[in-house]
């Protein structure tokens, strides 16, 4: 559901997701969307009373120093890279297999930044809103119990997102690591911190 944060074109909640066991991802508990330097100023305001309990950016150092956040300095904003500083592979166009496989540890610790996150809503964003966002969230709604189709839906909410792209990131995540947990466990993160994310996801 588009949030209407103005300034963002790509922000929406995940609220009503469903669930295989046919519960739904809790409304506002995880939002994404693409980068804030052009919020307006009303909208900044409203994100600060909001109840937010975390807001993870996803972007490298460099971008943060050219479009820095307006919430930078909030208590709640945690800056947590989920690629590496050299980039080893030349992105596909038709996956995300590569980012999976090249950035597990920095994957892992932004997945534990969400489930550990202070209670209230998470907000995950990178620079559009499209890639790194996309791959974290889908970790988290896989995690969650939500089946790879709802997933690649979501993600094709996104202009020029087709949803076969995170069709073929989950089919590799599942054929080459045993799926979503099994990836983050090899990534260092515990079962009780899966277990957290799960429940603080779902209504």
């Amino acid at each position: 559901m588009d949030i209407g944060w103005s300034g963002c074109r790509n922000a929406r909640d995940l609220g009503g997701v469903r669930a295989v066991d046919g519960r739904r991802i809790r409304p506002g508990a995880l939002l994404r969307s693409d980068s804030h330097e052009r919020l307006t100023a009303a909208t900044i305001r409203a994100v600060r009373s909001s109840g937010i309990g975390c807001m993870v950016d996803l972007r490298w150092r460099w971008e943060c120093d050219q479009q820095p956040s307006p919430f930078a300095s909030d208590a709640f904003y945690r800056h947590v890279p989920i690629l590496n500083d050299v980039r080893e592979y030349v992105p596909p166009p038709d996956t995300y297999a590569p980012m999976l496989d090249h950035n597990r540890q920095r994957i892992g610790g932004a997945f534990r930044t969400v489930a550990e996150a202070a209670p209230g809503g998470v907000v995950v964003h990178c620079q559009a809103g499209k890639d790194r966002t996309g791959v974290l969230v889908a970790l988290l709604l896989r995690v969650a119990g939500v089946a790879p189709d709802a997933i690649a839906n979501d993600y094709a909410l996104t202009d020029g997102c087709s949803p076969q792209t995170m069709l073929n990131t989950l089919n590799h995540l599942d054929s080459h690591y045993g799926g979503a947990a099994s990836y983050l466990v090899e990534a260092g993160v515990s079962a009780e911190t899966l277990r957290a994310a799960h429940s603080r996801l779902l209504e």
